[in-house]
């Protein structure tokens, strides 16, 4: 009896000093913390486009490929499925998830390591705009002041924008418009729900878990995320199973130019940096120019099919390059090497790289960028032999 009633006061000393030094390490911190109401007034870094007068991309320029959004633009699919995968008690939560944090916290003190997390979306916005990535202890405290300000001074809607607009995805990915647009070509409202969760997964390792450097852990990441929306009674049993069965549709899409008017856009380019200076590249301007974007197109095309007629007349130069199977080299890995050597050839005036892997008496096997093997018949190649000089143009017709 003697030893528990010891016990006891013990538990409560520790507990009396524990209140006291979290008190003082709290007065001690919040004078030094930034005001979280600046916030509402950050200006994220966003690339300048170069746009037609009806607003058709012509060009972009920066650092970082980033599309803000509101909250009303983002799909229930996506909120449901990235909360799942970061923080599903976001919206009853005041900033912290007590019982987390506190395994978060023990795991950090006894081992001196960060363990299995803890932070909740609000303290993941502090991190990402206030603090340093530094895994200590009083930068977790940091965190966690600063989301419960956070918390008290923004509403969860702008809260969840703010993180959404701003973690890194990979692939100079800045947010997840962003993200939607350079993996899938597409914007977040237009993808699917095993597209949404794979995007949701990432965050947790921009690296790894992203659909192009590694889709088999991306997917394991994904369907992970699928069950955990199953559980939390977003989807259906029906509708986790079909979007895990769903194969991996990623690839790498760059910017979608819809007007080829590359000298018009490094003419703005030009222009807007001797006026602003580097903050052209990250302040989000807009450069309207009077470019009308379906005549500019038909004049870029007029002149693209009058180039490939001229040189089709002159005859066949050759290949460009040569990429026979090398000594000791085994199909696959001649395969496989063929395949990387095409992704790194460029589309030039509408004309995709392809290598020819056989001849045979009905024509040419020509291997594509996208993988696929097509037979070109011999009728389609009727322009052979060597080039003539500049003043002969009779050779093809």
């Amino acid at each position: 009896m003697v030893k528990a009633r010891k016990l006891m006061q013990y538990a409560a000393l520790l507990a009396s000093v524990g209140v006291w030094w979290l008190a003082g390490l709290y007065l001690y911190l919040s004078p030094n913390l930034p005001e979280a109401d600046t916030l509402r007034n950050i200006t994220l870094q966003t690339p300048m486009r170069v746009v037609s007068r009806e607003g058709a991309l012509i060009g972009q320029f920066g650092e970082q490929k980033r599309k803000p959004l509101q909250f009303d633009q983002i799909p229930q699919s996506f909120v449901d499925a990235l909360l799942a995968a970061e923080d599903d008690g976001f919206f009853s939560h005041s900033g912290i998830e007590p019982l987390s944090l506190g395994r978060a916290i023990s795991e950090l003190v006894l081992t001196g390591k960060k363990g299995s997390g803890g932070s909740t979306l609000t303290m993941q916005v502090a991190r990402n705009y206030f603090l340093s990535l530094e895994r200590t202890f009083l930068r977790k405290f940091n965190e966690i002041l600063l989301a419960l300000e956070i918390e008290q001074t923004l509403s969860k809607a702008e809260i969840f924008e703010l993180y959404v607009n701003r973690v890194f995805l990979g692939h100079r990915a800045y947010g997840f418009e962003a993200a939607a647009e350079t993996y899938y070509g597409k914007s977040l409202a237009d993808l699917s729900l095993p597209q949404h969760a794979m995007l949701a997964g990432i965050p947790k390792a921009p690296s790894r878990n992203n659909p192009l450097s590694n889709p088999d852990k991306g997917k394991i990441r994904r369907d992970w995320i699928l069950g955990r929306m199953a559980s939390l009674g977003k989807i259906t049993e029906a509708e986790k199973i079909a979007a895990r069965n769903t194969p991996v549709s990623a690839g790498f899409f760059g910017q979608v130019v819809e007007v080829d008017a590359d000298y018009v856009a490094e003419m703005v380019r030009q222009e807007m940096v001797e006026r602003f200076g580097n903050a052209a590249y990250n302040d989000g301007y807009v450069v309207f120019t009077t470019i009308d974007a379906g005549m500019q197109q038909a004049a870029h095309d007029a002149l693209l099919k009058g180039l490939r007629t001229y040189d089709w007349r002159h005859g066949w130069r050759g290949p460009e390059r040569r990429l026979a199977p090398r000594e000791g080299e085994t199909a696959g890995e001649t395969l496989a090497r063929w395949h990387e050597a095409l992704r790194a050839m460029p589309t030039i005036a509408e004309l995709p790289p392809a290598i020819v892997t056989e001849v045979s008496e009905n024509g040419a096997t020509a291997l594509m960028k996208s993988g696929d093997a097509i037979l070109v018949p011999w009728q389609d190649i009727s322009c052979q032999g060597p080039p003539l000089p500049l003043n002969q143009s009779n050779r093809c017709t």
